[in-house]
């Protein structure tokens, strides 16, 4: 055995980490030669949002979702933690004061907070003391940065500002007469109120409040879970979810049309072969060709399906799903020629077109050539191209594709590695396209070239880069 075959197998075998070469937010200048490492850069954190009536059981839900999540860091954030403290002529009034109103809350605080959570930094929240309608002068809650974040609050929906801090949001829904007998034990038990008052403050406030500001913000929510904390199929797919969320690239939190393959020590290690500067030729095509096969297999699991019946050599009846008959595949020449192979030995006799756009610096906004099936608007297309950079190329060739009648949903753009900023320019401009690649890099430097990206993929491949 070679001496180039064996480190071939040891790299394949050692590979390991994290699936993503990580995301951060610098500018172009920023990102230098240094070596680039995915296991110091923060992850953001997953928001949960959690609203209802008074005593709907959010809390409740919220305690569960904790337990579940035991193998990750998960802090609460209560809303009725940033209540303003009264002054001496509203606490004379006390009794008319409305608890319920939105401007009875911090917001301002509270967002200043969730925003400090959210980029991995600690912060101190308020302690407020119901008894005393004050928050504590000399003691804080202190909140450290988590993996998820749930802020929990009758109100927490109302402000545009915080819903749009949150990945989820989930409405608790409970009936009235519920709520109102909850509330009743919680605010003599925990709060030293008597039934009268606190029956007064529900008529006078709380439910006049529900009606004009909690049940008007359950259209945001997501998710709503009848019947709150007895509701364990719902909170059960919540965490599910949640799960699934925590696995993802930030950018797929970001853009659902996103989808990053599962990765494995197996495509790590192709990856670590490919970004090699010295690796042959011959191996980096070979290994490109492994890695672009996996990204169309997975691309084609996007395509709409029928339910197919067949019977089998046991005379026994199987039903499965037929594929998708009107299918094309576009690259983007010429780097988006190397999948073509893939695509052809996945889909028996597809038609292929080609879109050739000048790439000069970040422009890449001219036509020079295309080619198309004459039907293509009556297709389903697999757009090629491997490496997603800025993504003016990509804009210009799924508008292109738009005008040719190819609607955006019917667009499915395969790539090997993205950069955050194509991924931005494609996804703010065309939501309805989805994107499948295997890693998402870091960034894009000054020479606008992906990092730490394998450089040019189709002199690479193609062997013209001497």
């Amino acid at each position: 055995m070679s001496d180039g075959s064996i480190s071939i197998e040891y790299a394949m075998e050692k590979a390991s980490g994290p699936h993503f070469s990580g995301f951060r937010t610098p500018t172009a200048t920023s990102v230098s030669s240094t070596t680039f490492s995915d296991a110091n850069v923060p992850r953001q954190p997953f928001v949960i949002g959690v609203s209802g009536g008074t005593a709907s059981g959010k809390t409740t839900v919220c305690d569960m979702i904790i337990q579940q999540l035991h193998d990750h860091r998960v802090v609460l954030v209560n809303q009725d933690s940033f209540y303003r403290g009264l002054n001496s002529e509203e606490l004379k009034r006390v009794h008319e004061y409305n608890f319920d109103h939105p401007d009875a809350f911090d917001t301002e605080q509270l967002l200043e907070c969730i925003k400090k959570l959210k980029i991995g930094h600690s912060v101190q929240v308020p302690v407020y003391d119901f008894k005393l309608h004050r928050r504590s002068s000399d003691s804080f809650r202190q909140v450290n940065a988590s993996d998820v974040i749930i802020l929990e609050g009758i109100l927490v929906f109302h402000d545009q500002r915080v819903r749009n801090l949150m990945n989820m949001k989930i409405f608790v829904d409970a009936d009235a007469d519920v709520r109102l007998a909850r509330r009743i034990r919680r605010d003599t038990v925990e709060r030293g109120r008597d039934v009268n008052s606190v029956l007064e403050q529900y008529a006078k406030f709380v439910k006049p409040a529900f009606d004009d500001f909690v049940l008007p913000s359950k259209k945001y929510a997501d998710v709503i879970i009848p019947r709150g904390g007895d509701n364990h199929v719902a909170i059960d797919l919540i965490v599910q979810h949640i799960r699934t969320k925590l696995g993802q690239h930030d950018l797929c939190k970001i853009y659902p049309n996103v989808y990053v393959i599962q990765s494995t020590f197996q495509i790590r290690g192709m990856h670590t072969l490919i970004r090699d500067r010295d690796i042959s030729k011959h191996d980096f095509v070979f290994y490109s060709d492994r890695l672009i096969r996996l990204v169309v297999e997975h691309g084609l699991g996007h395509l709409p399906f029928t339910e197919k019946q067949v019977v089998t050599p046991t005379a026994t009846v199987y039903t499965g799903v037929d594929f998708c008959k009107k299918l094309c595949g576009v690259s983007i020449v010429r780097s988006g020629e190397s999948m073509e192979n893939a695509l052809r030995a996945c889909c028996k006799g597809i038609k292929i077109g080609k879109i050739l756009i000048h790439r000069e610096g970040d422009d890449g906004k001219q036509l020079i050539y295309e080619k198309l099936p004459t039907d293509i608007s009556e297709r389903h297309v697999l757009l090629l191209d491997p490496v997603l950079a800025t993504g003016n190329s990509a804009n210009q060739a799924i508008e292109l594709l738009i005008q040719k009648g190819v609607p955006q949903s019917h667009i499915i753009f395969l790539n090997l590695i993205s950069a955050p900023e194509g991924i931005h320019c494609v996804c703010k401009r065309y939501p309805s396209l989805k994107i499948v690649t295997s890693e998402i890099d870091v960034a894009l430097n000054e020479e606008f070239r992906v990092i730490p990206g394998m450089g040019e993929f189709g002199d690479r491949y193609f062997g013209t880069d001497d």
